[in-house]
């Protein structure tokens, strides 16, 4: 059983190991590099600066020479802000500062060249304070640590400071350890903080700006988009096959013995069917495969192939009665295509949940309208079927499709209660 005191214990512990992390740890190391490297940076704008006020001619080690160094040092920043102004600046810079941020914030770092004003402007401003910060950072290690040793291992090399302890009842030796030691935690801690205010700056200067976040989500708005049209062509194109294909099956497995030369047919347009998805399914996966670049979607069949669908059901049992307008192979491919799908899988929908000896064919009208496509099917209520497990989208893809076209739809039982109604209308031209 933990007592309290030790769990204060374990408190302070866990405190000091934080602490210890924070000042020493493989972040706070990385991220010293990262400084340092930005003092190396610094180094070739801080000499030109300096030879640029040489003129000056200070005396040397007048305090007159240390101010032309801070001048110097204010004068080499504007420089490479405007040299940070390069494009690539930022895609060098921020696959530099990866390093320093924490996992869950290095996603939000460009590492990518900056394409606007706002993000060079963001660029040089991380710049300056990448150069500035890795400049005191280089010149404290450089010049302290050494400094710091001496103290530490020549405690007496430095008679007046001796003098001035031991005066005062201090032993001589004891000061220049305790300086030496103060001076490599301020090194140690300057850069842990500094490094420390780099990394939490990074994603803010370094990050995309409004308008390439915008960009980002509209390319991948995009992305989704045609994502979802190559599922609704997989769902309407291969999900119609396979259930003909079962239909087919299984009305020739009953009539195998009975009647071969029927269940020869069906197997026959089995035959046919598959070859047909698989076609299908090849020019799917090719657009996924990025094979094909037509951003207006997988070629297929049209309402001009309207005919071999209802053969195709008529083989599974499915008696439709068609009304089809005349000029349907006049309308624009991509409309037609998308025409098409709303009438397959209207029809897969009778098929699988109606079955192919209904009481009564299928209804099916297809006509031109006052500007718009119109689409209605009906087919008899049967018993209901239970669904397959993770159905359910063929309603959703013939509504997905219908807005697209800026058009809609509208599906359920018929005011005489005994008939399904669906009816889409499209209006021709309508294509977003």
């Amino acid at each position: 059983m933990i007592t309290g005191a030790g769990r204060e214990r374990d408190g302070r512990g866990g405190a000091l190991r934080r602490v210890a992390g924070a000042l020493f740890g493989r972040r706070a190391r990385l991220r010293w590099v990262h400084l340092v490297l930005g003092g190396a940076l610094l180094m070739p704008y801080w000499i030109l600066s300096t030879v640029a006020l040489g003129a000056l001619d200070p005396r040397k080690g007048s305090l007159l020479q240390l101010l032309l160094y801070f001048a110097a040092l204010a004068a080499s920043l504007p420089m490479a802000a405007v040299t940070a102004l390069v494009p690539t600046v930022r895609a060098l810079e921020g696959t530099a500062a990866l390093a320093l941020c924490a996992p869950r914030r290095a996603a939000e770092v460009v590492t990518g060249p900056a394409r606007s004003w706002a993000a060079r402007r963001r660029t040089a401003a991380w710049f300056v304070l990448h150069l500035l910060f890795g400049g005191v950072v280089s010149g404290m290690t450089l010049a302290g640590t050494p400094f710091a040793v001496v103290l530490i291992l020549r405690p007496t090399g430095f008679e007046q400071a001796v003098r001035f302890w031991e005066d005062r009842g201090v032993p001589g030796w004891l000061p220049g350890p305790l300086l030496g030691a103060a001076l490599l935690a301020l090194i140690v801690g300057t850069s842990a903080g500094l490094g420390a205010l780099l990394a939490r700056w990074a994603p803010v200067l370094l990050g995309p700006t409004p308008d390439e976040r915008l960009a980002t989500a509209e390319r991948r708005a995009a992305v989704l988009t045609q994502r979802n049209r190559l599922a609704r062509e997989l769902h309407d194109s291969v999900g119609h096959a396979l259930s003909a294909v079962g239909i087919q099956a299984s009305a020739a497995a009953r009539v195998l013995r009975s009647d071969p030369e029927f269940a020869a047919e069906a197997l026959a347009a089995i035959e046919e069917t598959a070859r047909g998805a698989v076609a299908e399914l090849d020019a799917v996966l090719g657009l996924l495969r990025e094979e094909d670049g037509d951003a207006a979607g997988p070629a297929g069949p049209t309402l001009a192939g309207l005919d071999d669908l209802l053969r195709q059901l008529a083989r599974t049992g499915l008696a439709v009665d068609a009304e089809l307008a005349p000029g349907l192979d006049r309308l624009p491919a991509a409309f037609s295509r998308e025409a098409y799908r709303v009438v397959q899988e209207g029809l897969t929908n009778v098929l699988r949940h109606a079955g192919p000896a209904g009481s009564a064919p299928a209804r099916l009208r297809v006509a031109p309208a006052g500007g718009r496509l119109e689409i209605e099917l009906t087919n008899p209520l049967g018993p209901l079927r239970p669904s397959r497990p993770g159905g359910g989208r063929g309603l959703r893809g013939i509504g997905e499709r219908a807005a697209a076209l800026r058009g809609g739809f509208e599906a359920g039982p018929a005011d005489d209660g005994t008939t399904w109604r669906l009816a889409v209308w499209l209006p021709v031209g309508g294509e977003r």
